[in-house]
């Protein structure tokens, strides 16, 4: 849990120091304003002048959690986190950054940054991450790249929300540096499903590991979900809208009810209204989502004429 700077009577002084956020640069009104998102949420919060007054700091005291500073670049930020990791290898870094290209957000990502944020920033969700990451434990945290370029990149990661939220956040970030971007509303679709693979799919146990894969064709953004539980069939699922006509939209609440679970139970069908094509596997935990591209294909691919061979006189038989 988040501490208020002053401790308590009884407390060590490290176990206090411990619950800090270090703020890198403090120059500009965005980052008062996160001093007041982080002080509302009683989060001690301690300024470093810049990236080596950092290092010194963290050198003399552990900090749960490091903010780069926005004026700096991601190129320049990772350089830094990489000293911090080595420093200090349980830190949870958050970078912010006024703009950034798909491969830094990419490098960001392997890396393991926590967070990787591109101006405007919402300092209100800053901080509300800088919390969680204080509160999260180590165990539920992993995001492993297994492979990543600008048109197809598939993570493997632990079944917490927390992850979720973080990964949501990274292709929010990741697909506003792209020249063509899906549609915003396409977001809420992945999180819909992607929320419920942790929630039913993995039972929110986050020893448990769930595939994600995003890929952009020349006329198609494509979202895949594995998740490692036995699956469903999408027309038997009473605790759903989607196995409701229209007519009777909340007549799932009642069976929700009745088996004692949160309020919902529109996200498959939330996201069937967004996407062109939601396609579950046979056995139900392996789902894609796909949105059309409208308009001509303005596309090619990266590489560069490859030769292919005529039939005419001159073509190699093998």
């Amino acid at each position: 849990m988040a501490v208020k700077e002053k401790s308590q009577v009884g407390e060590s002084r490290d176990s206090v120091v411990e619950s800090r956020v270090l703020l890198i640069g403090h120059d500009g009104h965005a980052e008062e304003g996160l001093e007041r998102q982080l002080t509302s949420l009683h989060c001690s919060y301690v300024h470093a002048a810049g990236s080596a007054d950092a290092l010194r700091l963290l050198r003399r005291s552990p900090y749960s959690v490091v903010i780069t500073d926005p004026d700096t670049s991601i190129h320049e930020d990772l350089a830094l986190v990489e000293e911090i990791q080595h420093l200090r290898p349980g830190v949870r870094v958050i970078v912010l950054a006024s703009s950034g290209t798909p491969e830094e957000m990419i490098a960001a990502l392997r890396q393991h940054v926590f967070l990787c944020q591109c101006a405007p920033f919402d300092m209100k969700d800053i901080a509300r991450f800088a919390v969680s990451a204080i509160e999260a434990k180590d165990s539920s945290l992993g995001i492993e790249v297994l492979s990543a370029e600008r048109d197809w990149i598939s993570v493997k990661m632990n079944c917490d929300m927390l992850n979720a939220d973080r990964l949501t956040e990274f292709f929010k970030q990741f697909q506003m540096t792209l020249p063509e971007r899906p549609p915003e509303e396409m977001m809420i679709a992945f999180e819909e499903i992607l929320n419920n693979a942790i929630e039913h799919g993995a039972q929110n146990d986050p020893s448990k590991l769930i595939e994600v894969a995003a890929v952009r064709t020349a006329r198609a953004f494509v979202f895949y979900i594995s998740d490692p539980g036995k699956g469903f069939r999408p027309d038997k699922i009473p605790h759903a809208a989607i196995s409701y006509s229209p007519d009777d939209p909340t007549r799932h609440i009642e069976v929700r009810n009745k088996l004692g679970m949160r309020l919902g139970g529109y996200g498959i069908l939330l996201a069937s209204g967004i996407v062109d094509e939601l396609i579950y596997s046979e056995v139900g935990n392996e789902v894609l989502l796909i949105k059309h591209m409208s308009g001509p294909e303005v596309r090619k691919s990266s590489f560069d004429d490859p030769f292919i061979p005529s039939k005419g006189k001159d073509f190699l038989e093998c």
